[in-house]
């Protein structure tokens, strides 16, 4: 239970230790850790201005991360707005990440599909897995058409 500002400070600060939180995040771990809603506010406020607790951190690590991980821009814009941080904070964010977007997916494309396109059917396969995986839908067009594969070649056969 976690019923002393001390505690809470302790948890909060092991969690921290593991990887970095966002505030909303973290609040709602301590809460169901048992922790009192009011006292969380207090640590969670004392922990951004001893710079532990950082959402502009928070946001360049998750954003790292799910890229690395074969994630485009419209899921982790949509991912971090479900963990409660502002809009306008994860665009930001989101913009001044140096990732190459098209690249990224380029990548994701080779490892998942050996870079190749064997029909039209194909292509919409590869077509719905990069939109799920939250890229643009004009950007997976671009890659898949450089495949010599477009609406136009499926009908002149």
């Amino acid at each position: 239970m976690l019923d002393t500002p001390v505690s809470i400070r302790r948890a909060a600060m092991n969690l921290l230790a593991r990887r970095e939180h966002g505030h909303v995040e973290l609040a709602r771990k301590l809460l169901l850790r048992g922790a009192d809603a009011d006292m969380i506010e207090v640590e969670l406020q004392r922990l951004t201005e001893d710079g532990l607790l950082s959402e502009q951190r928070y946001l360049e690590s998750y954003i790292r991360s799910r890229a690395n991980a074969g994630r485009g821009p419209m899921r982790i814009r949509e991912e971090l707005t479900q963990r409660g941080l502002q809009r306008g904070d994860v665009e930001q964010a989101l913009n001044a990440a140096d990732i190459d977007w098209d690249e990224n997916m380029r990548e994701l494309w080779q490892r998942r599909f050996a870079g190749q396109v064997v029909d039209l059917k194909d292509k919409a396969k590869q077509s719905r897995f990069l939109a799920q995986r939250g890229y643009e839908a004009d950007a997976v067009r671009r890659l898949l058409d450089k495949q010599g594969w477009t609406n136009a070649q499926e009908f002149s056969d």
